[in-house]
């Protein structure tokens, strides 16, 4: 057969690729901010998105020869995308448990949701906030709580000299601040 007429697939479609990895107890352990973040994506894709993308794809296949119909063709593959973002959305909020760290407020212990500072064995300082796998940002100095880092770190306190393992050898952390968000009164809606 002539490679002409072999279908080409670049593993695009194929969820699990996209999904970072979850601990084997399967947790998915996010803040609230968090959750309605994700929680009012999916909202927007399926209630706005999805159904313009669906009315441009049918306004496209009603002009015809759909073969060499731009319109068509990239609203299809934007259905595409938008349908495997809903998925991932879908499965990812289902395991999600969330976890308000505020109620650790005036703690000097690392837990979830914590902004630690501490200065590691060279004298550098840093600070990072723990957070969900799907809503750590390293831009915004956080790291998942599934990170090497933040796994040295959990259970921690304040003046704790912990050992963070990397590929380099293991390095020591002191744990110089601890500091939670402060609580908030949950409103009826926020979740």
């Amino acid at each position: 057969m002539s490679k002409a007429f072999t279908k080409e697939t670049d593993g695009a479609d194929d969820d699990e690729l996209s999904l970072p990895a979850l601990p084997a107890h399967g947790k998915n352990y996010i803040t609230p901010a968090g959750y309605k973040r994700l929680r009012d994506e999916l909202l927007d894709l399926i209630d706005n998105e999805r159904p313009k993308i669906v009315d441009v794809v049918h306004w496209a296949a009603s002009n015809g020869d759909r073969s060499e119909n731009g319109d068509y063709l990239y609203g299809k593959k934007r259905l595409r995308e938008i349908d495997r973002r809903i998925r991932f959305l879908t499965k990812r909020l289902e395991i999600a448990e969330v976890v308000d760290p505020s109620v650790h407020s005036g703690s000097d212990q690392v837990f979830f949701g914590a902004t630690v500072t501490y200065v590691d064995d060279e004298g550098g300082e840093r600070t990072i906030t723990i957070m969900g796998i799907d809503e750590a940002d390293s831009s915004e100095s956080q790291v998942s709580w599934v990170s090497p880092v933040a796994r040295a770190l959990l259970k921690g306190r304040i003046g704790d000299d912990v050992l963070l393992p990397t590929p380099g050898g293991v390095r020591s952390l002191e744990i110089l601040n601890v500091v939670y968000p402060p609580a908030r009164l949950q409103m009826q809606g926020d979740l």
